[in-house]
């Protein structure tokens, strides 16, 4: 008979290794699958200056790796894969990876999100070619060259400021008047002298060469309907991220942006014994300790589904 596992992990980032450490030390030897990602949002992030214990800023790499280890120091077993089809409808749960099935009397959905796209001409047409969602990943490529910078929250100042110290020229274009990002970031980015803002304008398009693989230009359009010409080498999306929900679409209750329902203050979902937490079910916070504290959360919950169902 194979086993069953009595809590499987899918995903991994704050949510998931919180949910790891916990379950571990509630002696439920939980298996992680880390997914393509793993580590999540905060491996693509630098300086990270909001996580509580740190005087000054560490990197999100680091950050995710102490947790991984910890996770690990307890007893967590990570497979490095990803899940290819699940099934909810039966129990045990069932999951296939890359190589194996893998059964589970409780999961917790931690899966977290991915970068949003303009869904512009040439932006799939370049990507790679100097189109981009990640700064920390592609910035270096464009050293004292001209780069765009397009959305107007946390992530999008975040990029901006990073690029500012590589590139010639930084141009933020966000579709209204202001930022919405937080003040002290604000502030950071007005007081670099080689960033321009570009308020009230979307870009609808992304012009480049082919032959010569990269990105030439950007047309831009104002909320006057005027169309410009921005001539640039490098195009950083950063308007925010949708959950990594694919995989659960018509498996388990979630909203039309692809958010998993979770009960009022509860990571518990619309299926008894799976658990949602992280960035899959929160569309407010969005923080790496908020996170966190979702997946403490779906591990205890867990623990007491096992408990009630008379599992362990």
């Amino acid at each position: 008979m194979s086993k069953i596992e009595k809590v499987t992990i899918i995903g991994s980032g704050p949510a998931g290794y919180t949910a790891a450490i916990y379950a571990a030390r509630a002696g439920l030897s939980p298996l992680m699958i880390s997914g393509l990602e793993q580590g999540g949002q905060l491996m693509i992030t630098t300086d990270v200056e909001n996580y509580p214990g740190f005087e000054k800023p560490i990197q999100g790499p680091w950050l995710m790796d102490q947790m991984k280890n910890q996770a690990k120091a307890f007893g967590t077993e990570i497979i490095n894969g990803y899940v290819k089809e699940i099934e909810l409808d039966s129990r045990p749960f069932s999951m296939k990876t890359e190589n194996s099935v893998i059964q589970s009397h409780s999961i917790i959905i931690a899966t977290g999100a991915k970068a949003r796209w303009l869904n512009i001409n040439g932006e799939q047409e370049f990507m790679g070619l100097g189109v981009s969602a990640c700064a920390t990943c592609d910035g270096f490529f464009f050293k004292n060259k001209n780069v765009a910078v397009v959305g107007g929250g946390n992530t999008a100042v975040e990029e901006a400021l990073f690029l500012s110290n590589l590139c010639n020229r930084v141009y933020l274009i966000h579709r209204r008047d202001k930022l919405r990002a937080e003040k002290i970031l604000q502030q950071r980015l007005f007081q670099k002298k080689n960033v321009n803002f570009i308020w009230n304008s979307n870009v609808i398009e992304v012009k480049g060469d082919q032959k010569e693989r990269k990105i030439t230009s950007l047309i831009l359009q104002d909320n006057q309907n005027k169309k410009n010409k921005l001539s640039i080498e490098g195009l950083f999306v950063a308007i925010g991220h949708s959950p990594a929900t694919n995989l659960f679409k018509n498996k388990i209750k979630m909203d039309n942006d692809g958010y998993i329902f979770t009960q009022p203050d509860s990571t518990k979902t619309n299926i008894e014994g799976v658990f949602a937490a992280g960035d899959v079910t929160d569309r407010l916070y969005r923080q790496a300790v908020t996170a966190a504290g979702m997946g403490c959360m779906s591990a205890i919950e867990a623990e007491n589904f096992l408990n009630f169902s008379k599992i362990i």
